[in-house]
């Protein structure tokens, strides 16, 4: 059976696939990641656990008129896969091939060479100032891991950011699939706060009762938005609206 990321030569071939037909993408960009990283060697969470994220970036933005700015090369796998790269990806980390990271000598979706952590965003917070200064209108938006968010390159940005308010979207991929365990006080609290037990036991608990009552259903459904209220004040998004971002998450 023809696979349908054959058909896909460029992000505008994926907007011709219907909504429904992006699982199996996804699926398939996972089956080839995993067959050349098996040859060449490499990371495999990396890459694997931003198939879905590159899939929807690529969906819902025009790139390369939007400009994807993605951090460390291994959570950009499946954007070279998307952006004409199939063929080559074979090649990658070989001799004469694809570099694992984003490479402007290789496409102009890639407008960035990201090859080491923390930097997306400053050189995202770089393109949005001088798309207002030239009077142009696109979206920058920036992807960076929860590895990488610790950085202090990464905090200066978003702190540069929030000053001058430009227009910038950032994504913070905090799967957990970092190519090593993340470490530091700001991992510890969010992988504190997530998975205790006792919060999720209450949780568990909370829905029983609340289902049993009267309106049961409404009860239950106001009961998760004011529990993503009380999330809002206790994980670090409080922290990105300090800074001046509007948090979702």
């Amino acid at each position: 059976m023809a696979r349908l990321l054959d058909q896909i030569d460029a992000p505008a071939d994926l907007k011709r696939l219907s909504r429904e037909q992006l699982p199996q993408v996804a699926q398939e960009i996972r089956d080839l990641i995993i067959e050349v990283i098996s040859m060449t060697g490499g990371h495999f969470a990396g890459p694997l656990g931003a198939v879905e994220l590159c899939l929807a970036l690529h969906w819902v933005f025009e790139s390369p008129r939007d400009r994807l700015l993605f951090d460390v090369g291994y959570q950009a796998f499946a954007h070279k896969i998307l952006t004409g790269r199939r063929d080559r990806f074979r090649t990658i980390r070989q001799l004469g091939g694809l570099a694992p990271f984003l490479s402007r000598a290789e496409s102009e979706h890639d407008l960035f060479g990201a090859g080491h952590g923390g930097t997306s965003l400053s050189a995202a917070l770089g393109a949005a100032v001088a798309r207002d200064a030239r009077g142009e209108d696109y979206d920058v938006v920036a992807i960076i891991g929860d590895g990488s968010i610790t950085t202090g390159m990464a905090y200066e940005a978003l702190n540069h950011a929030g000053h001058l308010g430009v227009r910038l979207l950032v994504v913070l991929n905090d799967n957990g699939m970092s190519i090593a365990p993340n470490v530091g006080a700001m991992n510890r609290y969010t992988t504190r706060i997530r998975s205790d037990p006792r919060f999720q036991h209450l949780e568990a608990m909370a829905e029983t009762v609340l289902q049993k009552l009267p309106l049961g259903d409404t009860m239950l459904d106001v009961a998760q938005r004011v529990k993503r209220g009380t999330l809002q004040l206790v994980v670090p998004g409080m922290l990105f609206e300090e800074l001046g971002f509007t948090y979702l998450g």
